[in-house]
């Protein structure tokens, strides 16, 4: 798959302003204190659905009005920050939008999908399951299956870390949260349109590897997923498109368990006073991890999403 050029990343930023402005990032004084080097925060909680998916969302149905293919239904598979992206998308575009989550999903971001006119399905015990049943719902209603990697999505959230890297072109590294890959292959794409050097990281969860075991391996692995708060990497299997784009082009892969996610999320709430949820953490944790490797350099983490549920966040914030 061929990245998004500086070209369509600014014709999606354009499209992406038309809904809301550009996130802050900013340099966090206790959090630079605590890590013991420059640390920058690139704050997407702060878009209308509390996470960066809703950039991808807005490009990937553009781009099929564009095409003259717009769908009466869109259907797709989620864990609840790409499925309200979508929904907001078609919303916007007057399209009926039905999302299939796992069963014991967040309450809070099934509340949310349903409040952009979501008709939600509740169907498998992981993503995977949700995904593969959501496509073969998508074929037998004769609706768009929206898939949760795809170049369209790319070019969307890919102006997130276009922001990023010309606010703070003094970066030196950045720790990005994988999930299904768009934000990361995203960050890829931003750094090359600029010509950045910033250094890029992956971050899984320790608890759901395959991107890292695929990486390593060189092809797709499927790995098993157990991670009990960092829902937006809690992913089974890799998108091959995504690892032909990231072997080449990350640094390194970092694995943070649930419990240092937890810690980042404190430290993130007490250090900014900004709610977190596991992925959206999980750049810091990682970057905590290596701290000792990082002395000197200008660190750079997104604060991918802010959706966790109360009854999550409760406990972590008071462990």
């Amino acid at each position: 798959m061929n990245i998004p050029s500086l070209q369509e990343i600014e014709a999606a930023a354009t499209l992406v302003y038309r809904e809301f402005q550009a996130t802050p990032q900013y340099r966090w004084a206790i959090l630079s204190e605590r890590l013991g080097t420059h640390c920058w925060v690139k704050h997407e909680n702060h878009t209308p659905v509390g996470a960066f998916k809703i950039r991808g969302g807005l490009t990937y149905l553009e781009a099929l009005r564009q095409r003259g293919a717009l769908p009466r239904e869109v259907i797709s598979a989620t864990r609840g920050n790409h499925g309200q992206s979508i929904g907001w998308a078609a919303r916007a575009h007057g399209l009926a939008c039905s999302i299939v989550v796992p069963r014991g999903n967040s309450a809070e971001k099934n509340a949310a999908m349903r409040s952009l006119g979501v008709t939600l399905i509740e169907h498998g015990e992981d993503f995977q399951e949700s995904r593969e049943y959501a496509a073969r719902l998508a074929a037998q209603r004769g609706a768009h299956m929206v898939p949760s990697f795809h170049r369209d999505l790319l070019s969307g959230v890919a102006t997130y870390w276009w922001e990023f890297f010309r606010a703070v072109p003094q970066l030196d590294v950045v720790y990005v949260p994988i999930g299904q890959g768009s934000g990361a292959c995203s960050a890829v794409a931003a750094k090359i349109a600029l010509g950045h050097k910033v250094r890029i990281v992956g971050v899984v969860s320790a608890h759901a590897t395959t991107y890292a075991d695929s990486i390593a391996a060189g092809r797709v692995v499927e790995s098993p997923v157990s991670t009990q708060l960092a829902d937006g990497m809690a992913c089974r299997v890799a998108d091959q498109a995504a690892l032909e784009i990231l072997i080449p082009h990350l640094d390194h892969v970092v694995k943070v368990s649930d419990l240092e996610v937890a810690q980042a999320m404190r430290w993130i709430f007490s250090d900014t006073h900004n709610v977190a949820e596991g992925a959206g953490a999980a750049g810091f944790a990682a970057a905590m991890q290596e701290r000792a490797l990082l002395q000197g350099l200008v660190v750079g983490t997104t604060l991918s999403g802010g959706n966790v549920d109360a009854a999550v966040l409760a406990p972590v914030l008071t462990p």
